[in-house]
């Protein structure tokens, strides 16, 4: 049974990130994975901001995502990058901190003028951090994930559809995944 580590990079305690996470690995799970969310807004900003790595709740995140054989990470786009909040805990975590884990890259925007931020701008880090996969990234626009009269956020059938055919590349790498050496 693997363990996925959900890392959700949006400022909004119900952003359409979240439900995108929530989405995916309300999947996984149904399939039999361990899931752990890490709302990253939840954890100490000033412990953040800081690098405090050694403060609780980083250590405890640190600890999980050390634990995990996958990630997914769900971020907003702001200004063309995945948030500041998620680059922040990834600056905290060790150089090699994805050594050996199997990583789905998520994200939300409101134009389709941000849809290469994820392979531009985060892929590059995960690379740099000893990810042994990263899988094909999913860019959806907030017009695909609309929000009902009460609140609730639907995702697009055409995104959900597109959603499954990840997942599927996502679980295949987790299975045949190399663990980390040392």
């Amino acid at each position: 049974m693997s363990l996925i580590v959900s890392l959700v990079g949006s400022v909004s305690p119900d952003s359409r990130t979240l439900a995108l996470a929530r989405v995916a690995t309300g999947k996984l799970a149904a399939v039999g994975a361990l899931i752990h969310t890490i709302g990253i807004r939840d954890l100490p900003a000033e412990d953040l901001m800081l690098a405090r790595a050694d403060a609780p709740a980083l250590k405890e995140a640190s600890d999980w995502v050390a634990r995990a054989d996958g990630i997914v990470i769900a971020t907003p786009i702001y200004k063309a990058s995945y948030s500041g909040m998620l680059k922040t805990f990834l600056d905290m975590l060790p150089q090699y901190g994805l050594r050996g884990k199997v990583i789905l890259p998520l994200a939300t925007g409101g134009s389709l003028a941000h849809v290469l931020a994820l392979d531009y701008a985060l892929r590059p880090v995960l690379a740099s951090m000893g990810a042994s996969h990263i899988c094909e990234s999913l860019f959806v626009l907030d017009k695909m994930m609309p929000r009902s009269a009460e609140g609730k956020i639907d995702v697009d059938p055409d995104v959900a559809t597109r959603l499954d055919g990840i997942l599927v590349d996502f679980t295949i790498n987790l299975h045949y995944r190399k663990p980390p050496q040392g």
